[in-house]
C-alpha cells in the first residue's frame, strides 16, 4: 500500500516537473486543449454603443481563421452558439444554434463564460 503512494507521488512530481518545463506558450496550449476538450458554456455579446444587440449562448470556443494558403491568422473570430433572439440570456425553444463571425477590427464584443 505504501508503494503504491509513493509511486504517485513520484508520478505527480514528474508530472509538474515536466509541466514547469513547458514554456508559458506551450501551457497555454495545453490549457487551451483540455478547456476544448471539456467545452465551455461562453457566451457572446455585440454591442452596439452600449446597448446588446446580439447575444449568442452555449458556446464551447472561439477561433481564430487561418489562411488556406499561407496559414496566417485572418482578422476575425468564429463560433457556433444559440441566437439568443429575444436577449434573456437563455436558450429557448425555438432558437437554434448558428455559425457567427466577429471581426478584430470593427465590431465591439464581450465573450465570457455563463455562470449558471
Amino acid at each position: 500500500m505504501k508503494m503504491k503512494a509513493v509511486c504517485a507521488v513520484i508520478s505527480g512530481a514528474v508530472a509538474l516537473f515536466a509541466l514547469q518545463a513547458c514554456t508559458q506558450e506551450q501551457q497555454n496550449k495545453i490549457s487551451r486543449d483540455i478547456q476544448n476538450w471539456t467545452g465551455t458554456n461562453g457566451v457572446l455579446e455585440v454591442y452596439a454603443g452600449d446597448k446588446v444587440v446580439r447575444r449568442f449562448l452555449k458556446i464551447d470556443k472561439l477561433s481564430t481563421a487561418m489562411g488556406t494558403d499561407d496559414g496566417k491568422a485572418r482578422p476575425y473570430r468564429y463560433g457556433y452558439g444559440v441566437l439568443d433572439e429575444n436577449l434573456n440570456m437563455q436558450a429557448d425553444p425555438g432558437e437554434k444554434k448558428v455559425y457567427f463571425e466577429i471581426s478584430d477590427y470593427a465590431t465591439n464584443y464581450l465573450f465570457f463564460e455563463n455562470p449558471r
